[in-house]
């Protein structure tokens, strides 16, 4: 099996716990965990490191002080990004994604900003939900249940 190369992207997380939670999936899928600033936190907290248990230090972690910092740097193509938004037109079992890809999240109380959206529609995807009685799911099991998809032809699936 190769080593995946798929980037998970958090864009200004709020919850440390979320963060952790969410390196933890990466360390063990060998993923990159990018991070977009401003953070909610500092990564100092034990929080992190609770979340993220012993682990944490084996995170692959790189950091961007802004989103226009983050595309400047890294470059990607349209196509390798995928946006998770409770609002999305696709389910994020649509797409055929790109091994290289980046699949990113937003912050817990206000997900993605709008300017980030803005002319990628079709690159917005949802998690769907059976009840009307759920707004949303927490970020760590929502990108849990997101990587797991995206990598499943690399997992075996």
């Amino acid at each position: 099996m190769s080593l995946p190369r798929m980037k998970i992207v958090l864009v200004t997380p709020e919850i440390p716990w979320n963060t952790g939670a969410i390196g933890r999936t990466c360390v063990a899928l060998n993923l990159e965990l990018i991070l977009i600033k401003p953070l909610g936190f500092s990564l100092d907290e034990k929080s992190v490191r609770r979340a993220g248990t012993d682990y944490w230090k084996h995170v692959n972690l790189t950091q961007y002080e802004s989103w226009d910092d983050f595309l400047e740097i890294r470059k990607p193509e349209r196509d390798a990004l995928y946006f998770f938004e409770e609002h999305g037109q696709q389910s994020l079992y649509e797409p055929k994604y790109d091994p290289d890809g980046y699949l990113i999240f937003g912050c817990e109380s206000a997900g993605l900003p709008r300017s980030l959206l803005d002319g990628m529609e079709d690159r917005v995807f949802h998690l769907p939900m059976l009840s009307e009685k759920v707004r949303s799911l927490n970020l760590a099991n929502v990108a849990t249940a997101v990587i797991f998809q995206a990598m499943k032809p690399q997992l075996g699936g």
